[in-house]
This record gives C-alpha cells, sequence and structure tokens, in this order.
C-alpha cells in the first residue's frame, strides 16, 4: 500500500505541477493583471460567495462515495445511478438559494450574469469531483491524477489564446475566463463519466427513498464538515468587500496573496485525496496508519516550511515580480498569509485520517470554532487592518484548528507526536531560519537570486529530512512482503 502510495503520489503531484502553476501563474495571474483593479476583486468575492454554499451542492457525496467505495468497490452499480440523480437535485438547490441569499445580501444587479455562470461551474465542479471519486474508489489513482489537473489544462489552451493575442487581449473581460472555466468542466466530466462507463453495465437514473435516507443520514457529517471548513476559509473574501468602502480593490489585493497560497495547496489537496481511500483501507484491514501519516506531513511540512519562509522575507519582490501594482503592502499580505500553510499542510494529513476514522462529530465541532474564531477575527481585524488584517485572522485560525486536530488524533486513535520526526522538523526549521536569514542579512547579489539560492539549500536539507523517513517504509514493505 506503502508502495503504491509513493508511485502515485510522484505522478500525481508530477501531472499538477506541470499544468496547476502554469494555469495559475500563466492564466489566473495575467487575468488579474489585464482587467482593472476592482474587477478581478468582484469575481473573486463572488466566488467566495458561491462557495459559501457548497454544502447544498455537494452535500459531502464526494467524501463519502471515495471512503465507501474503496471498502466496497462492488458497490458503484447501486451507488453511482442514485447519487448522480442527488447531485442534479442538489445542484437546482444550491442554484435558487445562492440568488435568493445574494438578492438579500444586495448584490448589485449586473453581478447576476457573473454570478449564474460562477454557480454553473461550481455544479459542474462537484459533478467533477464527484465522478473522480468514483474513478479513486476503484483504485485508478493515475487516471484520477489526470482527470485532476484537465480542465486546467483545458482552460489554459482557451484562455491562452485569447490573453496572448494583442488583439484579443485589448478586449478581454473577466465573463471570458467564467465561460472557459465552464467548457473545460463540462468536458472534464464528458472523458470522466467514459472511464466509467464500462464498469457500470446497464443504468439509468432513479431516487430510491430508502437508499436516500440511508446516505442522508450518513453522509450529513461529511456535508457538515465540508460546510463549516468552506465557511471559515472562504468568509474572509467576502467581508472584505462588504466591510470596506474599497472592499473590491482591497479584495482583489487579498486574492493575489491567496494566489500563492492556492498553488501551494495543490500539494496538499492532493495529498488529501489520495490519502482518504488509502487510509479508509487501511484502517478497515487493521494496518497501522501512524508510518503513513507522519512521513505525508513531513513531505508536506519539507515543502511548507521553505514556502513560508521565503514568502516572509521576500513577499514584497515576489509580489512586484507578479502583479503590475505589486509594492510593500502586497507583500505584507503574503508574508502573513503564507504561515497558515504550514497547519493547513498538517491538516490535509491528519484531518484526511480523522475523516477516513468517521471521527466527524469531534471535527464538525473543532471546525464550528474555527469558523466562531474566524468571523470573530475578521470582524476584528478587516477594519483597522483590511486585506493584511483578513490575512492575520486566517493564519490564527487555521493554526488553532491544526492544534485542535492533533489533540482529536491522540484521543480517537490514540497516535501522538514522534520524536524522532518532531526532532527532524525542529532541526530542519532551525537550519532553514538560519539560511533565510542568514543569505537575506547578507544581500550579496538581488534579492531574486537570494530567493532561489535559500530555496537550494533548503531543499538539500529537506532531502536530508526525508531520507530516514524513506529508509522506514523501506522496512515495513519488506516486513509485509516477509508475511
Amino acid at each position: 500500500m506503502k508502495r503504491e502510495f509513493l508511485i502515485n503520489i510522484v505522478f500525481l503531484i508530477g501531472i499538477n505541477l506541470l499544468i496547476k502553476p502554469l494555469y495559475i501563474f500563466g492564466i489566473d495571474r495575467t487575468v488579474q493583471n489585464v482587467l482593472p483593479p476592482g474587477d478581478y476583486g468582484y469575481y473573486f468575492a463572488l466566488f467566495n460567495f458561491v462557495w459559501l454554499f457548497q454544502i447544498v451542492n455537494d452535500f459531502g457525496i464526494a467524501y463519502y462515495n471515495s471512503r465507501n467505495l474503496s471498502q466496497h468497490r462492488h458497490l458503484l452499480r447501486k451507488y453511482f445511478p442514485n447519487l448522480l440523480a442527488l447531485k442534479a437535485a442538489l445542484s437546482l438547490a444550491f442554484a435558487v438559494l445562492v440568488f435568493v441569499v445574494s438578492a438579500i445580501w444586495g448584490h448589485a444587479p449586473w453581478h447576476n450574469g457573473l454570478l449564474w455562470v460562477i454557480c454553473l461551474n461550481q455544479a459542474l465542479t462537484s459533478l467533477v469531483l464527484f465522478l473522480r471519486s468514483n474513478v479513486a474508489g476503484l483504485g485508478m489513482y493515475r487516471i484520477d491524477s489526470v482527470l485532476s489537473a484537465l480542465d486546467r489544462l483545458l482552460v489554459i489552451i482557451v484562455c491562452g489564446a485569447l490573453l496572448w493575442l494583442p488583439a484579443m487581449r485589448a478586449q478581454f473581460r473577466i465573463e471570458y475566463f467564467v465561460w472557459a472555466q465552464t467548457a473545460a468542466l463540462v468536458a472534464t466530466a464528458v472523458i470522466a463519466f467514459g472511464v466509467l462507463h464500462g464498469r457500470l453495465g446497464q443504468w439509468q437514473f432513479r431516487l430510491r427513498p430508502a437508499f436516500l435516507r440511508v446516505f442522508f443520514r450518513r453522509s450529513f457529517p461529511y456535508a457538515l464538515a465540508v460546510f463549516l471548513m468552506t465557511v471559515y476559509t472562504r468568509v474572509d473574501a467576502v467581508m472584505i468587500e462588504k466591510l470596506l468602502p474599497d472592499g473590491p480593490v482591497e479584495a482583489s489585493i487579498y486574492a493575489a496573496a491567496y494566489r500563492l497560497l492556492d498553488a501551494a495547496n495543490i500539494i496538499g489537496f492532493l495529498f488529501a485525496g489520495l490519502l482518504l481511500p488509502i487510509f479508509a483501507r487501511m484502517l478497515k484491514t487493521g494496518e497501522r496508519v501512524e508510518d503513513m501519516a507522519h512521513f505525508s506531513f513531513s513531505l508536506l511540512f519539507a515543502c511548507a516550511l521553505p514556502l513560508a519562509l521565503c514568502c516572509w522575507w521576500y513577499g514584497e519582490d515576489i509580489m512586484r515580480l507578479l502583479y503590475h501594482r505589486g509594492d510593500a503592502y502586497y507583500g505584507w499580505v503574503l508574508g502573513v498569509l503564507m504561515w497558515s500553510f504550514i497547519p493547513v499542510c498538517g491538516m490535509y494529513v491528519y484531518g484526511t485520517l480523522l475523516t477516513a476514522n468517521e471521527s466527524l462529530k469531534r471535527l464538525n465541532v473543532l471546525f464550528a470554532g474555527g469558523l466562531v474564531l474566524n468571523i470573530s477575527l475578521n470582524a476584528l481585524l478587516i477594519p483597522r487592518g483590511q486585506a493584511w488584517g483578513a490575512a492575520v485572522a486566517t493564519c490564527i485560525t487555521q493554526f488553532a484548528v491544526f492544534g485542535g486536530e492533533l489533540y482529536l488524533l491522540r484521543k480517537e486513535l490514540g497516535i501522538g507526536p514522534d520524536k524522532k520526526i518532531i526532532l527532524r522538523l525542529l532541526a530542519f526549521s532551525s537550519f532553514c531560519l538560519i539560511i533565510t536569514v542568514t543569505i537575506g542579512w547578507a544581500g550579496a547579489t538581488a534579492p531574486l537570486h537570494e530567493l532561489i539560492i535559500s530555496l537550494g539549500f533548503m531543499g538539500i536539507a529537506a532531502a536530508g529530512l526525508l531520507l530516514p523517513g524513506l529508509s522506514t517504509l523501506k522496512g515495513i514493505l519488506e516486513k509485509r512482503r516477509s508475511k
């Protein structure tokens, strides 16, 4: 299982590191640069507003299906028709709810056209995730890896032509970007369905009341978890736009920093997608999960800490390089926001393990606390610190929730910190901090050259951090083969 995990995670990361950063920095960033400051800010706020209602759109279907199908693969033909029909009904209810709340919230009428398309895209995104949960649940991890990046690749092709042709670039509008996403998601959904079609046999849409009652009862904790996490990670942009007189501009600045966090989250999100069915199967068969979990966190920490340190020290230089309007303030927002990537990486691993263990009741209590903390901090800090205040609120909330997950991990599964791993992480952290500060204060070359040199040294240190973990996993594999 661990050998297969390593092979698939390398394949998954390889594909996504080729495509998704190109989408984020080549397309999404360029869209923000070519549009007036407030236009992208409005889109970012609307996008996050729509995300707040994902509980209705998805209701935990992808998590529930991935976990259960990985343990009972013969149930594909029973689950698929019912869940697909349910998804169609939930997407319709989702769209109605978004527009009702949007009208109450007071969005300008001209937002409605853009809001419709964003709603459609979120419904399609949820559909693709459901189809991929079937692919992953059946153990087709590499096909799932390709599907995870396919929609972004298609957007790169479409928007790339629009943005890099001078005549089209001058006329570019945010609507073009959103409609390109629609086309890409439709194509990805069709291909994903084609992958599954041969395994489904004869099937038709149906909604069996008995099945739905069981599903809603079992999936509600998953849906609530997704809802609470979505709100406390997405409400900041909505509050920025609503609480500040120049809300769209500040939301645009926050989006500029958040884009780098999104780019960093690619790896963590992919880990979680692979780990959920693997953890679920390991727990069912009684295998030890500690080594897999701790090694996965070490992998992510080796990426997260260097990135956070470099964005903290060189934030202004990075933002000036990426954005036409980038300045010191952009850099301050980025520098604070990227520290939240460290606890988020921990949650991608240990939160996924708790989800696979069905410890959702206590997780949801924790997430509810995180939601209250985040909204309170945003209400306090955004009027005073604007986008920077929202970044501080996000960082504090993520560290608090991660700490809560570590407590639950010990209480629910009896898994505590590994002293050897903690010592290695502390040694790695100390080395990275010394390298960053020493090279930064020396100032012997251009800041961006210093950043690259720092990352090079930290990469070497990361390899040293991970080698003992690889040796441990090799020993486990040899023991399993000898049984």
